[in-house]
């Protein structure tokens, strides 16, 4: 297929999917069959409507859809499949690329609205380190402009191929380059005339006039060329035999067996091509996708085995539903959405008007033999793309003997061996890291087919790592009671350091209680004891717990706290037996929505350690002064009357992946008290409306510890999804400035909101060893690798034993501060010194990181929102 014509594949790939109505379909596909053109509302696929009239609602107990059964199935009706070709016409170049997935966030240019930064985001303060990243330069690129045609045909011509067939008759006209979606024309020359008339004719001898009328001019570094450099390296790695799965691309020639655990791991990259303050280049890292050895119906035969007959499907799907899994024959990934209990590959559907069992289906199609033909089948429901609410397709059904697991359950992540063997082979040191990346490189100019491809195209790549300054910021003095001290900036923690030495404040822990049950007495016991001797040298003043003996049972623990534990009571510790979630659950969501007391759990075979007794003891000591109000530490914050703020959210899978927006805010100078507030949203709710109360109560609470309002306010915005930077701008801060307008006229403080993100594929190596290693925390890049649109920066702020440093990006997206870029950056990093959880410098901020954990306890544990009572507690640690 030519390289041009490969823009609008998915569409035409799409169509010929609509019309085989066969029961699997790429996700590009799936999102384009939706047919939905801005302002457009189109069908179900299946659906056969009246024109113009709304869908009903499906019949919950019909199977629709894909490969699924309505009685029997039907094809795509004729409307349906004529909205569908419709659907493409309005759609630009450049909004197509973003319906699948806009993960660069193109178009947002936040910077140039903020005057201090528009000559120059970049700092000063801090000593330069030379530094390496996994960049590579594009050193040539075409020249050319990407011309833009809108095409009519008189008569109007309504199938696509058709029209394409009659337009790519005037190839000395087009030349041979050329991409065409059955309205819109992309060209790399520009016609002679604005308005191009040509005559074609049809196999029955029809004369159609074609009007081809220029309507757009796109430099090279426009949104869309930036796409199309994409699009060709896509296709390089496909010349190198890589598969695509999600958004990465994969060699599955290569895998690294881990046979004793039932495990492969496929290497491959994350690519990007963008434009960059310096440059457009390629930024690329190595990416693992870890797959286990049994099929689906491996595991659900095992799981029958254990379970027997009469649990089995209830705990299968609760096993299997919300898991990934990877289908061999195709490389695509799905999520598992249900069960159909009552399907097996003996059913058959609708393909090319005839009726096929999925049996027959996947032997034509794949030559695969599905040996076990009484086996239920999977439901993966197709995601809903786009801004439109038109109705989704139906689910796609899968076999579960052809579907791979992937990733790792919950009880190989805590199986130490396993881990262990994993990071051999996924985590890399620096070295390790570069040395792939090079390798990688170095491969794309050794394959011929590649390298005639890139110049065919007059690109060529850099064939070393990006090479340029960042700055280490100081350290910082760490104070904590009456005395400060400084700690190693290399290890970035300071355990040692603060041992035996008094925390800021904590108050006396008199009425708390510790359940323990039988088994574990002497464990409780320990920890009781050595918590009173490690307690007392940090300054804070514990009595000895009542102990309450409960038996190993979810009932009887919850009864136990029913009957002892009081609105007077400061604490409770549960010493737990096993780490089962349904107990862990039951305790949070007792104590902290029903019987609202800040509490701490430990399961028992973690105190079973004596030698590690003392530091377990200590870092539990240190959560239960937090969780009762105690302040542990601080660092300098110059600024006066400044709040910070941290929002983050998750998606509570088990009430339909419910939204939970999480707000954490500073609350006196030292940043050590926090007021926390939880919102639970409905599905499709933006997650800013129930935060505009949490941000308002946050500001009252401000006000009763300071007498007064702050003058300056950060936000810290964690959580945002790749293509959501629109919604943060357009939406979020907006409802954040009229939050603040609520508070009454004459209050107007200046307003800072950056955007938080850690999954990121940047990674930075130093270079002053001679080889790389990993940067030291502190150091900050604010130039060259971030965005010209924007105003962005990048912090190393953690220290790793093993692997390569990962950085965290700042994406700082209104500012009516005026603070200088060192200032920002400088502060970001202090905060990322004060997350009580642990003795060290965190990825991010410690609003942001309590964001996370509050919102996740919410969501995993709790599903409502704790109790006021606890707003200013960090019950959540």
């Amino acid at each position: 297929m030519h390289l041009w014509d490969h823009f609008f594949h998915r569409v035409v790939r799409c169509k010929e999917l609509v019309f085989k109505n066969c029961p699997k379909m790429t996700g590009r596909a799936r999102a384009k069959s939706r047919g939905r053109a801005r302002g457009q509302e189109t069908t179900a696929p299946g659906a056969s409507l009246a024109q113009g009239e709304p869908a009903p609602p499906p019949d919950p107990g019909q199977l629709v859809g894909r490969g699924r059964q309505k009685g029997a199935p039907g094809p795509f009706s004729a409307e349906a499949v004529l909205q569908i070709s419709a659907g493409f016409q309005q759609v630009k170049l450049g909004e197509r690329g973003g319906r699948r997935r806009d993960f660069n966030d193109a178009g947002v240019n936040t910077r140039m609205a903020m005057e201090h930064v528009k000559e120059s985001k970049s700092g000063t303060s801090g000593e330069a380190i030379r530094l390496s990243a996994n960049f590579f330069r594009i050193l040539s690129r075409p020249q050319w402009v990407l011309y833009q045609y809108h095409v009519d045909f008189n008569p109007p011509m309504e199938a696509r191929r058709l029209r394409s067939a009659l337009l790519f008759q005037h190839e000395e006209t087009l030349g041979s380059a050329r991409s065409f979606d059955g309205a819109l024309l992309f060209l790399p020359k520009r016609l002679q005339n604005k308005e191009t008339l040509l005559h074609s004719e049809t196999r029955m001898g029809e004369k159609v006039q074609i009007t081809v009328t220029l309507t757009n001019e796109l430099p090279p570094t426009s949104p869309v060329c930036i796409q199309f450099y994409n699009i060709i390296f896509r296709r390089i790695l496909r010349m190198l035999d890589m598969q695509q799965i999600g958004r990465n691309y994969y060699n599955p020639k290569d895998p690294l067996n881990i046979p004793q655990h039932r495990l492969t791991i496929w290497p491959g990259y994350t690519t990007t091509i963008l434009q960059y303050e310096s440059a457009i280049m390629l930024c690329t890292d190595v990416s693992h996708k870890v797959l286990r050895s049994e099929t689906v119906l491996d595991f659900m035969v095992n799981l029958r085995q254990k379970t027997g007959d009469q649990r089995f499907s209830e705990i299968c799907g609760k096993e299997l539903i919300g898991l990934i899994v990877l289908t061999k024959y195709n490389n695509k990934t799905y999520r598992i959405d249900d069960i159909a209990w009552d399907h097996t590959p003996m059913n058959t559907f609708t393909k090319a008007d005839k009726e096929v069992s999925f049996k027959d289906y996947y032997k034509s199609q794949y030559s695969l033999d599905i040996r076990d033909n009484n086996q239920v089948l999977l439901i993966s429901n197709v995601k809903k793309m786009g801004p439109t609410q038109g109705p989704p397709p139906g689910p796609a059904m899968l076999i579960p003997e052809l579907c791979f697991l992937t990733g790792l359950t919950d009880k190989m992540r805590a199986d130490y061996t396993i881990m262990k063997d994993l990071d051999k082979h996924t985590k890399l040191e620096p070295q390790q890291r570069e040395t792939r990346l090079n390798r990688f490189v170095a491969s794309l100019h050794m394959n011929t087919d590649a390298q005639a491809e890139l110049d065919k195209w007059g690109l060529s790549f850099d064939r070393e790592l990006l090479k340029m300054t960042g700055r280490v910021l100081p350290g910082e003095r760490i104070f904590q009671g009456s005395r400060s001290y400084e700690f190693n900036p290399m290890m970035a923690e300071w355990a040692k350091e603060m041992r035996g030495m008094p925390v800021i404040s904590s108050p006396p822990i008199d009425k708390w209680f510790m359940f323990h049950t039988r088994r574990n007495v002497n464990e409780a016991v320990s920890l009781m004891q050595t918590l009173g001797k490690v307690s007392a040298p940090l300054g804070i003043r514990m009595q000895k717990a009542v102990m309450i003996e409960y038996d190993d049972q979810l009932e009887s623990l919850l009864r136990a706290l029913q009957q002892n534990v009081t609105p007077q009571t400061q604490m409770v510790v549960v010493v737990l037996a096993s780490n089962r979630k349904d107990k862990y659950d039951s305790i949070k969501k007792y104590l902290c929505v029903d019987c609202p007391t800040p509490s701490q759990c430990v399961v028992a075979r973690t105190l079973s350690k004596p030698q590690a007794l003392m530091t377990i003891a200590t870092k539990i000591a240190l959560q239960m002064a937090c969780k009762v109000g105690g302040e542990l530490w601080s660092v300098e914050i110059p600024l006066k009357q400044l709040m910070i703020v941290g929002i983050d959210c998750y998606h509570d899978i088990s009430a339909g992946r419910r939204s939970i927006g999480a707000l954490v805010a500073s609350l006196n100078q030292s940043m050590s008290r926090w007021y926390s507030k939880c919102v639970l949203q409905h599905k499709g709710q933006e997650i800013m409306d129930g935060l505009k109360m949490a941000l308002c109560g946050a500001l009252k609470d401000y006000m009763k510890f300071n007498n007064c309002l702050p003058s300056r306010i950060i936000v810290y915005r964690d959580g945002v999804g790749d293509g959501q930077l629109h919604s943060v701008v357009d939406y979020e801060v907006s409802q954040i400035l009229d939050c603040i307008k609520s508070m009454g006229q004459d209050y107007v403080p200046k307003l800072t909101v950056v955007v938080v993100k850690k999954r990121i594929s940047c990674r930075l190596f130093s270079l002053v060893t001679g080889k790389a290693t990993n940067p030291p925390p502190g150091t900050v890049v604010d130039s060259v690798i971030t965005r010209p649109e924007w105003y962005d920066f990048y912090i190393v702020s953690q220290h790793v034993r093993f692997g390569s440093v990962a950085p965290t990006h700042y994406n700082v997206v209104y500012d009516s501060s005026g603070l200088k870029p060192d200032h920002m950056q400088r502060l970001t990093y202090k905060l990322c010194h004060m997350y009580y959880n642990w003795q060290g410098i965190i990825r991010v901020p410690a609003p942001c990181q309590y964001a996370h954990k509050m919102a996740f306890l919410v969501g995993q544990s709790i599903h409502r929102e704790p109790s006021m009572k606890l707003d200013d507690l960090l019950f959540y640690l």
